[in-house]
């Protein structure tokens, strides 16, 4: 029994000794954790502080921009769809995508009944305005001659005047099926024809940048879309615009679109701020005129929009490189003070100028912000 109470008073002892020897280590590492949570500001030495930059906030003058993404499109006021003005089989399509067009160029041929119906109807009311015509003509000479009433000179005047009319409205239908003016003359002068098929015409200039038919398909007057023609020397850009950013955007004010595919910012001017909120994305699109040099911006294409406001602002601008971004993604510089000493300081920034960013709080004109070696202060902070 003495032999067990002297080991169960050594256990107790070694115990308490390991208890000891634990509870200040564990008290040194809680010590520096705390102070690292807590460790913002950074005092470096004379050396390192002659390699830092620093810069005085100051107000300032400037026009806010706003940078955004968007999408190309065809400009909607320079390209259309063409549909089919007549029913029948393609028999042959004349142009390739990226050929360009003048309007009135024919695009494809089309066998189709409605064409010989027009034709019929217009060799019908030719005939009809000369027979009318030649009646008016007699009976005026006949009233000359008193051999017949006023009344029934002006009723043949007024028959020949119908049949003209019913004569142009031929035309025009002849016109609207591509029948063209060679063909509409030969068919006046009771000449044969040798066009038996209906032309597609282009009805603008451009660029045929779709071909949705081929030889032999069907197509439907009025709701088949054959082709798609494009001016593509401008095009639309679709950027993308937040509800905060939207006070500072206008129709009229000047854009800059970029693209990997043009090295060179394209020039632009915001034409319609939309009156719609997309429910996905929650932006506005505002639309942007813009020239296409060398049609480098394709539809679809991504591109980055920086929108100018025309009016000017003051505010504190703040090189961009001075801002830097905490765990939370959160914007923060550092201020210069007294004896090497640099304090990090919390910021809320506005709209991106150039190369430079607009302060809404946080920073006071006259502080003295690090603008080149924040990063190395960060570094030394978390150390």
């Amino acid at each position: 029994m003495i032999g067990v109470r002297k080991y169960s008073i050594v256990l107790v002892m070694v115990a308490a000794a390991c208890s000891d020897k634990s509870a200040p280590a564990g008290g040194d590492t809680a010590r520096p954790a705390a102070a690292a949570s807590q460790a913002r500001d950074v005092t470096v030495t004379k050396e390192q502080a002659s390699r830092i930059k620093i810069a005085d906030v100051a107000v300032s003058t400037f026009r806010a921009s706003i940078q955004t993404t968007g999408t190309v499109a065809f400009n909607g006021d320079r390209s259309t769809q063409v549909l089919a003005p007549l029913s029948g089989p393609i028999t042959k399509i004349l142009v390739n995508t990226g050929s360009y067009v003048k309007q009135g160029d024919a695009l494809a041929t089309v066998t189709s009944p409605d064409f010989a119906s027009a034709m019929a109807a217009y060799r019908k009311a030719q005939s009809a305005y000369r027979n009318a015509q030649r009646i008016a003509d007699l009976d005026e000479q006949l009233f000359k001659n008193d051999a017949i009433s006023r009344r029934e000179v002006d009723q043949a005047q007024t028959d020949a005047a119908g049949a003209a009319a019913d004569r142009d409205a031929a035309i025009e239908q002849m016109r609207s099926l591509g029948v063209s003016e060679s063909t509409i003359a030969a068919v006046r002068d009771n000449k044969p024809v040798s066009q038996l098929e209906a032309v597609i015409r282009a009805p603008i200039s451009g660029t045929v940048v779709e071909k949705l038919v081929n030889p032999g398909q069907l197509i439907q007057a009025g709701s088949t879309a054959c082709f798609t023609i494009a001016d593509l020397s401008t095009v639309w850009v679709m950027a993308n615009v937040f509800e905060s950013d939207l006070g500072a955007v206008a129709p009229g004010e000047e854009a800059s679109v970029v693209t990997g595919a043009f090295s060179t910012p394209i020039a632009g001017r915001v034409v319609y701020v939309g009156s719609l909120v997309d429910p996905a994305s929650k932006a506005t699109a505002v639309r942007v005129l813009t020239p296409n040099p060398r049609d480098a911006l394709k539809r679809d294409m991504l591109v980055n929009v920086t929108i100018r406001a025309s009016s000017s602002k003051t505010g504190m601008l703040i090189a961009a490189s001075a801002v830097l971004r905490d765990d939370q993604n959160l914007p923060f510089v550092y201020v210069a003070l007294p004896n090497n000493h640099f304090a990090r300081r919390s910021i809320t920034i506005g709209s991106r100028i150039g190369d430079q960013y607009e302060v809404m709080s946080g920073l006071i004109a006259g502080d003295r912000i690090v603008v080149d070696g924040a990063l190395f202060l960060q570094f030394a902070g978390n150390q």
